[in-house]
């Protein structure tokens, strides 16, 4: 809501006027004071109403950007690992965000789909997401899609973008790590009148790697403006710039399905490639204006394009081509077995545009002794993905492109001639209509209902067959949504949820056929205490999920989807955020996660069954995360030590071997830091700290990602 409080106090002016403005008090020649107009904004957050986040019946994990600086998370990804039930994802050669909410990830050949401010972040081509203009990360589990519409059954995950104040404040980090990296981030906020605030922030990194010959430069920038029109009315607008170099990595080659035979360190691309261009602009517009009558209307437009451009050198997936699997060739050469490894090349030229705008009415009502949290809106987006990608590769008999796999030579990319492997053109067009009411039924009971109705439509224009193919589909889905909390005591409340989703699946497969969209049904029950003294609060959330024509990356054409089938996940969570004392804060959290596939699928290409109840790919069984903090007084000046501890489960490495597996592994990280005077503090931050050698991810045995090794950040912070 948006207030203007204008007060006029004696001298006697109470602590809570000086509270609200500590440097606004002007004397008058009467001997009062009068406290200056002091403007305060909170901007509402869409999709969400006037209920607070802890009063849905659903569990929600909130990760503050204190948190991510405290931890010495640069990247949104590593952010994202200390929430439960979040498990990494193929990558695509390092170069975006990925990952799975209790067990189900989307597309493994899109980036994750996440909202910024209620827009959608993922669609397109952003690179790896900076944390530098994050304020809070909300990760809210489990039946979202009455509201969000066309997401994962998982769980949504929003970022809360830092906002213009009208007070000045801002700082400036340096800091440097192993592996040659240096990092720079800003952010200053002040207001421009009385009406007009702003706020820059952003950050650029220039590292190298534990992997050979892998540097990124990348730079992050955040621009925001806020004009407070009125006591009811602002507008702000936010421009997001990423530009990024880094090159494609697909990982490590695992011999014998064992992933550790090969160092983590050997880049098996081609370094004289050059990097990965990645460019985004981002837009979006707010609005919000409050009625009279304590409504309140949200509205926003965004818009983000973006590319992905460049060349790459990739371990060559299929077994016919690949010299790993014709030892008695490397044997027949003087090598030996499993000394080679051949390639083949790529290029990328990747661009997609996204124009997003809703518009939202929110307030509450009284129907008898019943209270309504209500909220209704209509959004739309317009998206177009333009995929131009050319490959060369070796014949069935040749292998000429290869590299050693313990002492790779680079060099070889020369003269290989590139030719179109894709050519397509996909434009979606979606409208949406939705509502949600929370309705207070009595001082323990709360209902909530909430309905979503989707239209989309979806265009596929094969380019690459001449002439050009055009592919179709149109749809229409209702999602339904219905939750009942029962506040048991002021510390106990129990709750259960019911959803019903729609996620339309992007692009087509290898044969230029589209998907069919994926359905969903989601079941969530829960327990949400908080102690009797307020210091903890714990969630408790026992969830089931079946979704339909899933997606999973094909093995065969690599860098295409193939259809899964059915699958289900079923779980159980348990977050615990808080104080155990007046110096010792703590963030726990376990998730066990049963995902499977519910359909019997036929691999016509590597003629195996995959049998219903095969594990997804990449999902561990058991995760954990603790993170204990002690604050402390070090020769009369504040200072902080903690750790976290990250344990994974071991997982599917690739769809069609369930044989390989990725090993469980346990991080155990150290952090700190020391505030030297009012303006400056010093900060360190030890991952991996016993150097343990893991594995976060795998597409297949021939592309897996290594995890880093040790690595270290010093850094200093100047507030100002």
């Amino acid at each position: 809501m948006l207030q203007v409080l204008k007060l006029r106090r004696s001298l006697m002016c109470s602590a809570v006027c000086l509270a609200l403005a500590p440097s606004g008090l002007a004397q008058e020649s009467d001997g009062s004071y009068d406290l200056e107009e002091v403007v305060v904004v909170s901007q509402k957050q869409p999709y969400r109403g006037d209920v607070p986040l802890e009063s849905l019946p659903q569990q929600v994990q909130v990760i503050s950007g204190d948190l991510i600086n405290q931890l010495g998370k640069n990247e949104f990804q590593g952010a994202l690992d200390m929430a439960g039930g979040v498990a990494r994802q193929n990558s695509f050669g390092g170069l975006w965000d990925s990952f799975a909410i209790r067990g189900f990830a989307g597309d493994e050949n899109l980036p994750s789909g996440y909202l910024i401010n209620g827009f959608s972040g993922g669609r397109g081509y952003s690179g790896n997401r900076d944390t530098s203009n994050i304020e809070t990360i909300e990760v809210l589990k489990g039946p979202g899609s009455a509201l969000y519409g066309r997401g994962e059954p998982g769980g949504t995950i929003n970022v809360v973008t830092k906002k213009p104040q009208f007070e000045k404040e801002g700082y400036i980090n340096a800091s440097i790590g192993n592996y040659s990296t240096r990092r720079v981030e800003a952010d200053y906020t002040n207001k421009l009148s009385d009406s007009v605030a702003f706020r820059i922030n952003g950050a650029y990194k220039d590292a190298g790697s534990f992997r050979d010959t892998i540097e990124t430069k990348k730079l992050d920038l955040t621009p925001s403006l806020l004009f407070v029109l009125s006591d009811k009315t602002s507008i702000n607008y936010e421009l997001e710039i990423l530009d990024q170099e880094t090159p494609f990595d697909r990982g490590i080659v695992a011999i014998d399905l064992d992933p550790e035979v090969v160092d983590v360190e050997t880049f098996y691309g081609e370094p004289q490639d050059g990097p990965i261009k990645i460019k985004a602009t981002g837009h979006q517009f707010l609005l919000q204006h409050d009625l009279d009558s304590g409504w309140s209307v949200l509205a926003g437009l965004g818009y983000r394009e973006s590319s992905f451009e460049g060349l790459s050198s990739e371990t060559e997936l299929s077994g016919s081509r690949q010299i790993l699997t014709r030892t008695q060739i490397q044997e027949a050469e003087g090598v030996g077995a499993n000394q080679r490894v051949n390639r083949q090349r790529r290029e990328r030229d990747y661009d997609a545009t996204d124009l997003s705008a809703r518009l939202e009415l929110t307030g509450t009502f009284e129907s008898g002794s019943m209270k309504h949290h209500f909220l209704a809106g209509v959004d739309a987006y317009d998206y177009e993905l333009d995929t131009i990608q050319n490959r060369w590769r070796d014949g069935f008999q040749t292998s000429t492109y290869y590299v050693d796999l313990n002492n790779p030579i680079y060099g070889q990319a020369q003269d290989q001639v590139l030719g179109p492997n894709t050519d397509r053109l996909e434009t979606q067009e979606a409208f949406g209509i939705y509502f949600q009411d929370q309705i207070d039924v009595s001082d323990r009971w709360k209902v909530l209902l909430g309905l979503r109705y989707d239209d989309f439509s979806q265009e596929i224009t094969n380019r690459k067959n001449d002439p050009a193919t055009v592919s179709t589909s149109e749809e229409t889905a209702l999602s339904p949504r219905f939750g009942v909390t029962f506040e048991a005591t002021d510390n106990v409340s129990l709750y259960a949820s019911y959803a019903e989703g729609f996620r339309p699946n992007s692009g087509a497969d290898a044969y230029g056929n589209n998907f069919d969209p994926e359905e969903s049904k989601s079941y969530e029950v829960g327990m949400k205490l908080a102690s009797m003294d307020g210091r903890l609060n714990t969630t408790i959330a026992w969830f089931k999920m079946d979704k339909s024509n899933i997606l999973t990356a094909d093995p065969v054409n690599a860098g295409e989807s193939a259809a899964l089938g059915g699958a289900e996940s079923k779980g159980l969570e348990i977050d615990i955020t808080g104080e155990l004392s007046d110096s010792v804060d703590m963030v726990f959290s376990y998730a066990y996660v049963d995902a499977g596939t519910t359909s019997e699928l036929w691999n016509f290409d590597w003629w195996v069954t995959l049998p219903a109840g095969s594990e997804l790919v990449n999902i561990p069984e058991n995760s954990a995360n603790l993170m204990l903090n002690k604050r402390f007084n070090l020769n009369g000046a504040d200072a902080n030590l903690g750790f976290t501890i990250n344990y994974v489960d071991d997982r599917l490495g690739e769809t069609i071997d369930p044989t390989y597996r990725l090993p469980s592994y346990t991080l155990l990280n150290v952090f700190g830091s020391y505030q030297m005077n009012k303006r400056v503090k010093l900060t360190m931050n030890i991952d991996n700290i016993t150097d343990e050698k893991y594995y976060v991810s795998s597409y297949h045995k021939w592309w897996t990602t290594p995890g880093m090794p040790t690595s270290y950040t010093l850094g200093v912070t100047y507030d100002f």
